[in-house]
């Protein structure tokens, strides 16, 4: 099977660099994954009309570079995931888990049995990972759990110990949300930066994963300092925007405006 860039890099105790694809569009996702980045994630929750066949279209163009696919999918729904896993995802975030029970429902369907339920049937995945594929997905396939409410915390815990889960992912502003606070990805408040690094503390105590939503480079880049192991550095809305936003203030004086 073809190794998980993704996962090979955690093991050596190393960052993975991520793209966000917000639009669905298979081209944007193609030059992202021709960009350098360690992998690129199809936001099925958030995206716009982002359809399980848009999905598919996105996983082919970016399987045409070493970036890893992965996709989030839009609830903890093993159908979702079964889905994006057979289309040749190569790991999954899965939003708004806030139990032992969901984390076990959601790893679960990340894995063939024993190790979980997942249903045998690739398609699409033997062509990209390799004949072998059914032998060695449990251990390839990325299965990332979000954090998103405070009332999760507490919980950390026992969902770290989740058979079939590679970590956490904090999704900082439904976090913030929780708490009584406006959405935004970097908060002051003292409350949310200590509810953040219990997950990074939780997950590096127990040998997984911690990851954190990103809006910038810059702003990924202290994250991955803070010992985060996976944060975008981008997505293709923000992108646009922020271009077209300084292409308009180079001209505004020339117009006069």
């Amino acid at each position: 099977m073809r190794p998980n860039k993704v996962k090979a890099l955690w093991k050596q105790g190393k960052a993975a660099v991520a793209l966000w694809v917000a639009t669905g569009d298979p081209y944007v996702a193609e030059i992202f994954a021709h960009s350098g980045v360690d992998a690129v994630v199809i936001d099925m929750q958030h995206g716009i009309a982002i359809t399980p066949e848009r999905v598919v279209e996105c996983l082919r163009a970016i399987s045409s570079s070493e970036a890893v696919p992965i996709v989030r999918v839009p609830w903890n729904d093993p159908a979702y995931i079964q889905y994006v896993l057979d289309a040749g995802a190569y790991g999954v975030i899965v939003p708004l888990v806030n139990t032992y029970e969901e984390a076990v429902k959601a790893g679960g369907a990340c894995r063939y049995p024993p190790l979980g339920y997942r249903s045998v049937g690739p398609n699409r995945a033997r062509l990209y990972g390799g004949p072998d594929y059914f032998s060695h997905a449990n251990e390839e396939i990325i299965c990332l759990v979000m954090v998103e409410d405070i009332r999760t915390i507490p919980h950390l815990e026992q969902m770290v110990r989740a058979p079939g889960i590679d970590g956490f992912y904090i999704g900082p502003s439904d976090l913030a949300v929780s708490m009584g606070l406006g959405p935004g990805s970097e908060q002051p408040d003292a409350r949310h930066q200590e509810a953040c690094r219990r997950v990074l503390e939780v997950a590096q105590a127990h040998g997984k994963v911690a990851g954190r939503h990103a809006y910038t480079g810059e702003e990924a880049a202290r994250y991955l300092a803070q010992g985060f192991l996976f944060c975008p550095v981008g997505s293709d809305v923000r992108f646009l925007e922020v271009g077209a936003q300084a292409a308009l203030r180079a001209v505004a004086a020339a117009r006069g405006t």
